[in-house]
């Protein structure tokens, strides 16, 4: 993951400290991976903590996968300090879905205190109401009194030294979802970091592949013409100018035809045999033939020919916007979102170049 550790941001921050906002989602997403993984048969994790929670590249807390268990004798040396380990496990050696609450329970002192204090001391000032003395002095103002309270008390649920009186993941979504603040402002910008997504906006034709718009994607190519194959040369014999091209950019213009018309069957077959000729190279042609797959529930087939229009020309940003909407046609939403990512830099260094000039 590209942005760090939740530690990084809680302990050892640079720029800003974590907001409220920000750690109250953190704690909600970190209980519902818990509530995911018990639902999938995987309720222990070992010794979670904050440097097992991650941030992804749009600032999103992640659960690692490091401390997920099979068993609950996979968790040998549960922390080096004894202080944060769950009184059962030190009395048995095993770990249990309620040591990994009472570890949830140490989560939520970090969050609330900025600093990894002992559980114990932690609920002698919850007992003696010194709140102050716990909460973290960076938050001041950030949260009502109920909040807060809120807060305090599921913590001292989940430390409880009776396993059976601690709650479950489900009951720790259900706490937690109300005390859910600013939550349509973005995780990158709750987290002050930079977002890549900001740097490379997607572009008019971008955005269209990313909702498979098929329509937009259509009109966008067809005003964009064959621009793009500029620069592009075939190395032909006089021979094979005379006997075969004015055949070969008469299927083309078959196939354009077509295409303006919207008929991506017939389009598809043209610039099909306009392809197998072999005598000319275009990418603009291959990202057309792309389009008309697309339009005609053959994803796979468009994929395939939007990478061959990269083959052809390395930097055209058109060949991966269009390998992203065939991906996400497929189903293959990571994959669609690196080749997103990737366009967008191209077109953004390619303008870059050409406002140079």
């Amino acid at each position: 993951m590209p942005n760090e550790t939740l530690a990084k941001h809680l302990f050892h921050w640079d720029l800003q400290p974590m907001k409220w906002p920000m750690r109250m989602r953190v704690v909600l997403h970190i209980a519902q991976a818990l509530e995911y993984c018990t639902s999938k048969g995987r309720a222990l994790y070992h010794d979670l903590n904050a440097y097992r929670i991650l941030f992804d590249e749009d600032g999103n807390p992640r659960l690692s996968t490091f401390g997920l268990m099979k068993n609950s004798r996979d968790g040998k040396n549960y922390s080096t300090n004894s202080a944060f380990t769950p009184p059962e496990y030190l009395r048995t050696g095993s770990v249990t879905p309620e040591s990994v609450i009472y570890s949830f329970g140490t989560l939520l002192l970090d969050l609330l205190s900025g600093k990894h204090i002992p559980p114990s001391h932690a609920l002698d000032l919850i007992r003696d109401r010194n709140l102050q003395t716990l909460i973290d002095s960076c938050l001041e103002g950030q949260f009502s009194d109920d909040d807060g309270t809120e807060l305090v008390r599921l913590a001292s649920r989940c430390l409880q030294y009776e396993p059976r009186e601690r709650p479950n993941p489900k009951s720790l979504v259900a706490a937690l979802t109300p005390l859910q603040k600013e939550v349509e402002v973005a995780s990158h910008v709750l987290m002050g970091i930079p977002h890549r997504a900001s740097l490379s906006p997607l572009s008019p034709f971008g955005e269209a592949c990313s909702r498979k718009d098929l329509t937009a994607i259509h009109e966008i190519l067809e005003n964009l013409g064959y621009r793009d194959d500029e620069g592009l040369t075939n190395e032909l014999s006089f021979q094979m100018w005379t006997d075969q091209m004015q055949e070969t950019l008469n299927l083309k213009k078959k196939g354009d035809l077509a295409f303006r018309q919207k008929d991506f069957t017939a389009a598809g077959d043209n610039y099909t045999q306009f392809i197998d000729a072999g005598t000319m190279v275009s990418p603009t042609v291959f990202a057309r033939r792309s389009l008309s797959y697309l339009m005609n529930d053959m994803a796979q087939e468009a994929l395939n020919d939007a990478m061959q229009a990269q083959v052809i020309s390395p930097v055209w940003h058109i060949a991966l916007y269009l390998q992203a909407a065939a991906l996400i046609v497929l189903g293959m939403e990571a994959e669609a979102q690196v080749a997103l990512k990737e366009g967008a830099a191209l077109e953004a260094k390619r303008s870059t170049n050409t406002g140079q000039k």
